[in-house]
């Protein structure tokens, strides 16, 4: 009896063993393929840092924020913008996006604004785009986060967030705009004047 108890107690052991490896494995995989499908933080900072050029001071620290808060992106979005607002403001932008592994894609963007907000900029944007599966799912209206607005060194970044998906455009603009405002922007395949 005791030598069937000893041997049903190291049969479980060794079920477990074999358990717990094999979902270490499964976990290291699963790490791995995420790792191979986003990007990481010197790449972004290389792209953004190439793409605004000179003048961008405080990037590397904005893209740091933006990593810290919500980790690596499997897509990002180089586009440039204009924007204007008096009370109620304006904002249309195309771009490419590029997703890791998956090519790259034509995309547009317009929407609008309300509050404290008065002036007009144009800018380059540089957008991290998190959790985008299906190139489909891009294509809808994304509000801004509450409270979501980063100020380093000439440089802002932001949160759009639709379900699971988030986007944080980084701007480096010209020209002059001063205030605070909701709204949300709209991502379509064509470009609309509509900003609804």
């Amino acid at each position: 009896m005791l030598n069937n108890r000893i041997s049903l107690y190291m049969a479980a052991a060794a079920l477990s063993f074999l358990f717990t490896v094999t979902a270490g494995a499964v976990e290291h995989k699963n790490n791995e393929q995420s790792s191979n499908d986003t990007y990481d933080e010197d790449t972004v900072i290389g792209e953004v840092t190439g793409y605004f050029g000179k003048g961008a001071e405080g990037i590397a620290k904005v893209v740091e924020k933006a990593f810290k808060d919500h980790g690596r992106p499997n897509g990002y979005i180089k586009g440039e913008e204009a924007s204007g607002a008096f009370i109620v403001g304006l904002r249309y932008g195309d771009g490419t996006l590029t997703l890791k592994n998956k090519g790259t894609y034509k995309v547009n963007w317009q929407g609008p604004s309300v509050g404290f907000d008065v002036g007009a900029d144009a800018s380059k944007v540089f957008v991290l785009v998190y959790n985008l599966q299906k190139l489909d799912d891009i294509y809808q209206r994304f509000p801004a986060v509450d409270g979501s607005l980063y100020f380093i060194g000439g440089t802002s970044l932001n949160y759009h967030q639709s379900d699971n998906i988030i986007l944080a455009p980084i701007r480096l603009g010209v020209g002059l705009r001063f205030g605070i405002n909701v709204g949300y922007m709209h991502y379509t395949r064509n470009m609309s004047w509509n900003p609804l």
